[in-house]
C-alpha cells in the first residue's frame, strides 16, 4: 500500500513492446514474428495475440530491443467454409459502405441524420429486391408458369404434382396452393439471412469495448471513431434485423396473396374472400408502415455504450409478419372454382416500383451529400462528397444484376427455347440489355486510363534514374520501376472510375425502366419495325446482356463453391471483406459482420492492460489495413494511455483510401487529432505501393509523420550489399528496409516509461488510467 493508503503501483519496467497488426489477406504468427516457435498469449481461434516462445516472460528480464507481439485477426474474415455464403451479401455490404462515406459536416446534425436515413431506406429496398427475386423464381417461373403449362411440367417431373394436367387436377394443383407451397423457397432464404445475421451478431456485435467516458469532439476536430459506443452497434443491428426480416416475409405474403386478391375482385368473384383479401391487404400495408417506421426511427448510438435491446420489437415484428404470411397462404390456398394460371405474375410492377424507389433515394442522397459537402469542402474527398451516392447506386445495380441473373438462368433451365413459358419480367430483360452498354463505357474509360498510365510511366523515367545516380543504367530496369510506379498511381484515379460507372448505370438503368414500362415488351420486340441498325443493336444488346448475366451467375456460383471447399479461395474472398467490412453494420443488418467490432476492442484491451501492468513503452506497428485498426484502437484508448503510445504505420491507406472515401471519419481534422493525441507517429510508404501513401497532415505536422518515400527497389543493380537483383517490393516487406528498424528505434527513443511521480494525487490519478 502507498503512504496514503492507495494500492501500490508496480515498479516501472524498461520493457518495450511492439504490437504488430497485419494487413489484408492475413498471415501467420510465425511469419509475422519470423520464428517457427510461437505461443498464443491471449485470445481464441478466431483472433489472438502471439509471441515468440522465448519472449513469453520477457517483462521479467532485460532486453536490448522491443518485444515483438503479433495480433492475428485474419480468421475474422476468412474462417470456415460457411464464409462462402457471404458472397450472397455483397450488395448489402456495398450499401453499408455508402453510409460511412458521407462528407465532413459540422453543426448539421439533422442533415447527417437524413443522410443515414436515406441509406437505411436504400438498404431496405435491397432486401425487398432479393426476396422478390426469389419469389419470381419460385412462385412465378416454377409454380405459376411452368407448373401451369403442360409441356413444361412434363419435362420436369418434380413439378408434376403441381400441374393440373399431369396430376389430374390434384389438390396441390390449384394456383393458390401452388403459390403457397412455392413460398417456402423465399421464406427459407429470408430465414437464412436472419440466421446469418443473428449468428454473426452474437459473435461480433456482442464484443463490448472498454467502458470509458466520452471526450469533447469540438477539440481538434475529433472523429466519431473515438466515441465509446462506436464499435458497439448491437442494438441498432437487432432492430434492423427484425425490420428487414419482417420486410422479407411481408414481400412473400404480398406475392402469394396479390394474385388471388385480383381474382376475387373481378365481377362475380366470391364476396367473402374479397373482403378477407382486403383485410389482409390492410394488414400487410400496416405492417409495412411499421417496418419503415422502425428503419427510420433510430440510428446509431455512439456517445455511450448502449447495452439495451428492444426485446419486444425484435421478437414481435418478425412474428407478426410471419403470421401474416401464414394467413396469406391460407387465403391463397382456398378453393376458387374457375381460377387458372396464365401469363406472368405482377413482376414488372414489383421490380419497376423497386427500381423507381431506388432511383429516387439515390438522387435524394446525392442532393443531401452535396449540401453537406458545401458546408465543409474537402478537396481530397472522393467525387466531391458524392462517393456515398455513387456507391449506393452500385449496390442497387449489383442487386439488380443478381436478381436478373438468377431469374434468367432459372427460366432458361425450365424452358431454354421460350416456347412454353413467357419467362422473367420484361424489366429484368431490359436491365440485362444495358449491361453491354455499361461495359462499353467502362472499356473506353479504361483505355483512356491505360494511355494516361503509359504516359505517366514514360514521364517518370528520368526521376527513377536520378534516384540511383552512381549505378550503371539499365533501360529495361528503369522502365519496369517507372511502370510499377505509374500502375500504383491508378489507385488515385479510382473516384473517377466509380463516378463514370455509377453515372452510366443510373442513366441507362432509368432508360431501361422507361423502356420496359412504356413498351411492355423486350428490347428486341420493341425495336421491331424500326431502322435496321436500331433493331440489330437491340437484338445484340439483349442477346449479349443475357449471355453476360448468365456468365456472371455461373462465375458467382463457381466461385462460391470453390470458396466453400478451398481455404485459399476463401482467403481471397476474405481480402474483399477485409476492406468492405471494416465498418459497423449501420445501414443493412444482413451485410457481412464488422470484424473491427471484435478487433478494435481486442487491441484496446491489450494495449491498456499491458501499459497499466508494466508501465512500459509501446509502439503499435500496423501494416496496410492493420494501420487502420491501429488508428481505430488508439482513438478508443483513454487520453492518458493514448499519450504514452507510439504509432508506426507502413503501406497505410489511412489517407489515400480512407481519408478520401470516408472524409467524415478519416479526414484531415481527424488524422491531425490522432497525431496530436498519440505521443509520436511515423508513416512509411513507397511510390510503388498501390495501397499505402502519405498521411498528408497540414502545416508542419506533415514532415513529423511522413518520411520521404522509401527506395524501391533497395538497389538498382548488383551491389556489395545486394549481389542479386533486388525485387520491387511495392506493398509488401516493409520490414526488410533498414529504414523500418531506424524509425522504430526513433519512436521507442521518444517514448518514456511511466515513472511514478512524487505526488500521491498524481500517482493515484495515473493508476486509474
Amino acid at each position: 500500500m502507498g503512504a496514503d493508503g492507495s494500492p501500490a503501483r508496480p515498479a516501472a519496467s524498461g520493457t518495450a513492446l511492439e504490437l504488430l497488426v497485419h494487413g489484408v489477406g492475413g498471415t501467420t504468427p510465425e511469419k509475422m514474428l519470423d520464428d517457427p516457435r510461437t505461443v498464443r498469449i491471449t485470445g481464441d481461434d478466431i483472433a489472438a495475440v502471439f509471441r515468440r516462445a522465448d519472449d513469453v516472460d520477457a517483462e521479467k528480464g532485460q532486453r536490448d530491443g522491443p518485444v515483438p507481439e503479433a495480433y492475428v485477426w485474419c480468421n475474422l474474415t476468412s474462417g470456415n467454409g460457411t464464409r462462402a455464403l457471404w458472397l450472397l451479401l455483397l450488395p448489402f455490404m456495398v450499401v453499408n459502405l455508402a453510409h460511412w462515406m458521407r462528407p465532413t459536416a459540422r453543426g448539421r446534425k439533422r442533415t447527417v441524420r437524413l443522410y443515414g436515413l436515406l441509406v437505411r431506406l436504400a438498404g431496405l429496398t435491397l432486401t425487398v429486391l432479393l426476396v422478390a427475386a426469389a419469389c419470381e423464381v419460385a412462385l412465378d417461373l416454377a409454380a405459376w408458369q411452368c407448373a401451369g403449362t403442360r409441356a413444361c411440367a412434363e419435362s420436369h417431373s418434380w413439378l408434376g404434382f403441381l400441374s393440373p394436367d399431369v396430376s389430374d387436377a390434384g389438390w396441390w394443383s390449384r394456383p393458390g396452393r401452388r403459390l403457397a407451397l412455392a413460398a417456402l423457397v423465399p421464406a427459407a432464404l429470408t430465414a437464412l439471412l436472419w440466421y446469418l445475421s443473428h449468428r454473426t451478431w452474437s459473435a461480433y456485435e456482442s464484443q463490448q469495448p472498454m467502458s470509458r467516458k466520452g471526450e469533447p469532439e469540438e477539440d481538434h476536430g475529433r472523429t466519431a471513431l473515438s466515441r465509446p459506443g462506436f464499435w458497439y452497434g448491437r442494438r441498432l443491428v437487432a432492430r434492423l434485423r427484425a425490420a428487414h426480416t419482417a420486410a422479407g416475409l411481408l414481400t412473400i405474403a404480398a406475392a402469394v396473396s396479390s394474385t388471388a386478391a385480383r381474382f376475387d375482385r373481378e365481377p362475380g368473384g366470391p364476396v367473402l374472400l374479397d373482403t378477407l383479401g382486403r383485410l389482409l391487404l390492410a394488414g400487410l400495408v400496416a405492417a409495412g408502415v411499421a417496418v419503415v417506421w422502425v428503419v427510420c426511427r433510430r440510428g446509431r448510438t455512439e456517445r455511450y455504450l448502449d447495452r439495451q435491446l428492444d426485446q419486444r420489437l425484435v421478437r414481435r415484428l418478425p412474428l407478426a409478419a410471419l403470421l401474416l404470411l401464414a394467413l396469406a397462404a391460407v387465403y391463397a390456398g382456398w378453393e376458387r372454382p374457375g381460377w387458372q394460371s396464365h401469363g406472368r405474375l405482377s413482376g414488372d410492377a414489383t421490380f419497376g416500383g423497386i427500381a423507381f424507389m431506388q432511383g429516387l433515394l439515390v438522387v435524394a442522397l446525392a442532393a443531401v451529400a452535396h449540401l453537406l459537402y458545401r458546408t465543409h469542402p474537402d478537396p481530397r474527398a472522393a467525387l466531391r462528397g458524392l462517393a456515398g451516392p455513387a456507391v449506393a447506386t452500385l449496390a442497387c445495380a449489383l442487386g439488380g444484376v443478381m436478381s436478373g441473373g438468377v431469374s434468367q438462368r432459372v427460366a432458361d433451365w425450365l424452358d431454354g427455347t421460350g416456347a412454353t413459358i413467357l419467362g422473367p419480367p420484361v424489366l429484368l430483360t431490359w436491365q440485362a440489355s444495358v449491361i453491354p452498354l455499361v461495359l462499353l463505357v467502362l472499356l473506353v474509360h479504361c483505355a483512356w486510363l491505360g494511355r494516361r498510365t503509359w504516359r505517366s510511366g514514360r514521364a517518370q523515367l528520368g526521376a527513377v534514374e536520378s534516384e540511383y545516380p552512381a549505378e550503371p543504367k539499365d533501360a529495361a530496369r528503369t522502365r519496369r520501376i517507372a511502370r510499377t510506379r505509374a500502375m500504383a498511381a491508378l489507385t488515385d484515379r479510382g473516384p473517377r472510375l466509380l463516378g463514370v460507372t455509377s453515372a452510366s448505370t443510373l442513366l441507362l438503368g432509368a432508360g431501361a425502366l422507361v423502356g420496359a414500362l412504356t413498351s411492355r415488351r423486350t428490347p428486341a420486340q420493341a425495336a421491331e419495325g424500326a431502322y435496321v441498325f436500331v433493331q440489330g443493336a437491340a437484338d445484340t444488346a439483349q442477346a449479349l446482356g443475357s449471355w453476360l448475366i448468365g456468365l456472371g451467375f455461373i462465375l458467382f456460383v463457381t466461385w462460391g463453391r470453390r470458396a466453400y471447399k478451398d481455404p485459399s479461395a476463401r482467403r481471397t474472398i476474405g481480402i474483399l471483406w477485409d476492406v468492405g467490412t471494416f465498418w459497423p453494420r449501420a445501414a443493412h443488418p444482413f451485410a457481412p459482420p464488422c470484424y473491427a467490432e471484435r478487433a478494435v476492442p481486442d487491441l484496446t484491451w491489450r494495449i491498456a492492460t499491458w501499459t497499466r501492468a508494466t508501465r512500459g513503452r509501446l509502439v503499435i506497428s500496423g501494416h496496410s489495413q492493420g494501420s487502420v485498426l491501429a488508428a481505430a484502437a488508439a482513438w478508443q484508448l483513454e487520453p492518458t494511455v493514448r499519450k504514452r503510445v507510439g504509432l508506426l504505420t507502413y503501406g497505410s491507406p489511412l489517407e489515400r483510401l480512407y481519408g478520401r472515401w470516408f472524409p467524415a471519419h478519416f479526414g484531415p481534422a481527424a488524422l491531425s487529432a490522432l497525431h496530436h493525441d498519440v505521443d509520436c507517429w511515423r508513416n512509411l510508404y513507397r511510390l510503388t505501393d498501390p495501397i499505402g501513401g502519405p498521411v498528408r497532415l497540414p502545416g508542419d505536422c506533415g514532415p513529423e509523420v511522413d518520411r520521404a518515400p522509401l527506395k524501391d527497389p533497395l538497389a538498382y543493380g548488383r551491389t556489395e550489399l545486394h549481389p542479386l537483383p533486388a525485387p520491387i517490393l511495392g506493398h509488401s516487406d516493409y520490414q526488410a528496409d533498414p529504414v523500418f528498424a531506424e524509425e522504430r528505434a526513433r519512436l521507442l527513443g521518444r517514448l518514456q516509461p511511466d515513472v511514478p511521480g512524487p505526488r500521491p494525487q498524481e500517482d493515484s490519478g495515473r493508476s486509474s488510467a
